[in-house]
């Protein structure tokens, strides 16, 4: 079953089919309402689709930039061509193919050139940190996590805004990650992670294992004694199943120099990535071992001096009792001063809740 396009309204069309799976289906009529100047690169699109037995619309970010791909022209031309087909889409409430990376990426090649080379450095980067030991361990969990995000292209104030649910973990034979920004950016993780033994959903299930676990037990020992635990932590095991998929909750948040996050959660700002990913591409970041506890004990081998014998005056008694009768005497009057300074309040009280009742008795 195929779609046509009315030349004259700009209307797609969907027959009904013969078979006895679609009989209880209507007449599906997808108004494209192209304008006129836009309907050439309009059809040219859908005929393409047609070809390609792909959906027009919706039409999927891989098919507009195969598309792009197929009718090569200048960048004006190509970006017009997307402006037309996410048109189209905004129209019908459709998610605009164009804003996907994918798309991007078939536009500006020396940018996807470069985003593959980052990528296979932030490959071997990831490799190499840390799986065990606290709190080196639980850096590891979250910078893995924004090194994997920045290799897909995003910009650092795009990452530092997302939430649980705008990131989802691809459940094909494809080991990546689908982000949706809140500025309704598509993008996915490359594949160039997976060829340098790096699996984005993994890095990914790892780090909602540590929101999970702060979910369940808001504990930073506790979280502690699960990753120092053998296995690289694996005590944190399915503890992502505590996180809900649809949390708005964010994604990347602060940890301190021993180990602590925010009580509520609380973003990490674009600055803070920004800093990570370029201490981790300098060969810079920090290896955040526990700091030491400060010591309570003496040292072992500062024997304590005896203390001196101490010799009284005789006189030392008396002029201590006289002291202390002294300042009894002294403070003797203390009390009737006290009680004098309660009464005389109290009588200022009264003359104020007086003088208050007659200014109500006068208005």
């Amino acid at each position: 079953m195929t779609t046509s396009l009315n030349r004259t309204t700009g209307e797609t069309t969907m027959p009904v089919a013969e078979t006895d799976h679609d009989v209880a289906r209507p007449i599906c009529t997808l108004k494209a309402s192209v304008p006129e100047r836009d309907r050439h690169t309009w059809s040219l699109f859908e005929d393409w689709c047609t070809a390609q037995d792909e959906s027009a619309l919706p039409a999927a970010p891989g098919s507009l930039a195969h598309f792009l791909r197929a009718h090569p022209a200048a960048p004006a031309t190509q970006y017009r061509r997307i402006a037309v087909i996410d048109a189209a889409h905004g129209r019908h409430a459709l998610p605009p193919p164009g804003r996907a990376e994918t798309v991007r990426a078939a536009l500006d090649a020396a940018r996807t050139a470069r985003l593959r080379d980052l990528t296979a450095l932030i490959g071997g980067i990831i490799a190499r940190l840390p799986e065990s030991g606290w709190p080196s361990a639980l850096f590891a969990r979250r910078d893995a996590l924004i090194l994997t995000l920045a290799s897909a292209g995003l910009p650092y104030v795009q990452i530092a805004a997302l939430r649980v649910c705008d990131v989802t973990p691809s459940s094909g034979e494809i080991d990546a990650l689908r982000v949706k920004t809140p500025e309704d950016v598509h993008v996915t993780t490359s594949q160039e992670l997976v060829r340098a033994a790096v699996f984005p959903t993994t890095v990914f299930r790892r780090w909602c294992e540590v929101l999970g676990h702060h979910e369940r037990y808001p504990s930073t020992r506790m979280l502690a004694e699960s990753i120092e635990a053998v296995d690289g932590g694996a005590d944190l095991a399915e503890y992502d199943r505590h996180l809900e998929p649809g949390s708005d909750q964010p994604l990347l948040t602060p940890i301190d120099r021993w180990g602590h996050t925010p009580l509520v959660a609380t973003p990490l700002t674009a600055r803070a990535i920004a800093d990570i990913v370029r201490m981790h591409l300098n060969g810079r970041a920090p290896t955040h071992r526990q700091p030491r506890a400060r010591t309570q004990h003496p040292e072992a081998d500062i024997a304590a001096e005896p203390a001196s014998a101490i010799e009284l005056d005789p006189g030392y008694y008396e002029r201590g009792t006289r002291a202390r009768r002294h300042a009894h005497d002294f403070l003797g009057d203390v009390d009737s001063a006290l009680a004098d300074v309660e009464s005389r309040a109290d009588s200022l009280l009264e003359d104020l809740l007086e003088f208050l009742e007659s200014e109500e008795a006068r208005a």
